[in-house]
């Protein structure tokens, strides 16, 4: 932006009278500052960076899990590509989760404005505050989950009278694996009752438990999938992707409560502005997001992952910032049908709101997704 300067700026190498000099300094001085002014309110933010416009501090308060399939999460703090994108202006404060389920009470509690979490969680999510609290604003992982099971288990009958775990209630790798036994005739319930004993419990639990023999098998995301392969000695009875259309289903979607999306729209641009970077490197640079990744996980969990565990459970996964919308109404009738969700005749197609993230991706050069 160019300011015109004062004439008597524009003439000052032209001996001045002593009595203007004073005159001649102050309108140099107002110059400048106009200059200045001027130049720094032009300024503007980059794609994936950049300083933000001012205005009163944001705190993004952001949930994920210490899971493979959240690579993006935790690759895009770790990297510190979310702290560059939100900008300065912004403070991000993290929190670690093991399941859907109490990642969504701390959004509905107030204590998170932001979460990384399977579909089902948050449909429920939606379901329960009648389309009201929060919305899914863009994709991360497709795939990565699996039913692993002893090696005595090779057919669904033979887990009759058999106990098996899940993350926790309710959450999507309990409700796929719910629904699928129930395809094979197996009745399960919440209470761990039926046919089949389905026990929410930590994913490091479940480990433990399926090398002691405590449990017959796990439906699971990365990298617990791998690792009851490698490490508990188990095989794949059921690869989840054989259930989808195309084998695309959502693994991690991300949520943002409606309320701080309303009261701060800029700071949830940033966000998605970080998740496309966030892929973007996840995708460019697999070997070394895998060395962050599997770092992290170590210091959080305080057990490190084999690098060849990594790199296998890193080849069942696609991170993709598509949410595979259409996926969704499945999901959704999978969750009716086994008495987690009451849709009470809501269009769950609504919990979308991918405009922001289809602005980050037309800034970063990227294709579009759809909202259906």
């Amino acid at each position: 932006m160019r300011v015109a300067l004062p004439a008597v700026v524009a003439s000052h190498r032209h001996a001045a009278p002593a009595v203007s000099r004073n005159r001649w300094l102050r309108c140099l001085a107002a110059a400048l500052a106009l200059l200045l002014a001027a130049c720094s309110g032009s300024s503007s933010p980059r794609v994936g960076g950049g300083t933000p416009a001012a205005g009163p501090r944001v705190t993004v308060r952001l949930g994920y899990f210490a899971n493979l399939t959240h690579a993006t999460a935790i690759a895009g703090v770790e990297q510190g590509i979310f702290a560059r994108d939100l900008g300065s202006n912004v403070d991000l404060k993290t929190a670690i989760f093991n399941a859907g389920p109490d990642e969504v009470q701390a959004l509905f509690s107030g204590a998170l404005d932001a979460g990384y979490m399977g579909p089902n969680p948050a449909l429920n999510a939606y379901v329960r505050s009648k389309g009201a609290a929060v919305r899914i604003v863009s994709g991360a992982t497709l795939g990565g989950a699996f039913f692993v099971v002893r090696p005595e288990i090779t057919s669904a009958a033979d887990l009759k009278g058999k106990k098996v775990a899940s993350p926790q209630l309710g959450n999507t790798q309990d409700v796929a694996l719910r629904r699928w036994l129930a395809s094979q005739g197996l009745k399960t319930d919440q209470q761990g009752g039926g046919d089949v004993s389905v026990v929410p419990q930590d994913n490091a639990t479940t480990l433990d438990a399926f090398r002691g023999g405590q449990i017959a098998g796990a439906w699971v995301p990365e990298p617990w999938a791998t690792r009851l392969l490698q490490e508990g000695g188990g095989h794949v009875l059921v690869d989840e992707r054989t259930l989808w259309p195309n084998g695309q289903y959502e693994t991690t979607v991300l949520v943002v409560a409606t309320s701080f999306q309303q009261a701060h729209p800029d700071a949830v641009a940033r966000l998605l502005r970080a998740q496309v970077d966030a892929n973007g490197y996840v995708n460019a640079q697999p070997a070394d997001a895998q060395r962050v990744v599997n770092a992290a996980i170590t210091r959080i969990t305080g057990k490190a992952l084999p690098d060849a565990e990594v790199a296998a459970a890193w080849a069942n996964m696609t991170f993709s910032n598509d949410p595979a919308a259409s996926s969704l109404q499945k999901a959704a009738a999978d969750a009716v049908s086994l008495g987690f969700l009451d849709l009470g005749g809501l269009d769950v197609s609504k919990i979308y709101d991918l405009q922001p993230l289809n602005a980050a991706l037309k800034a970063a050069g990227q294709p579009e997704v759809a909202e259906r």
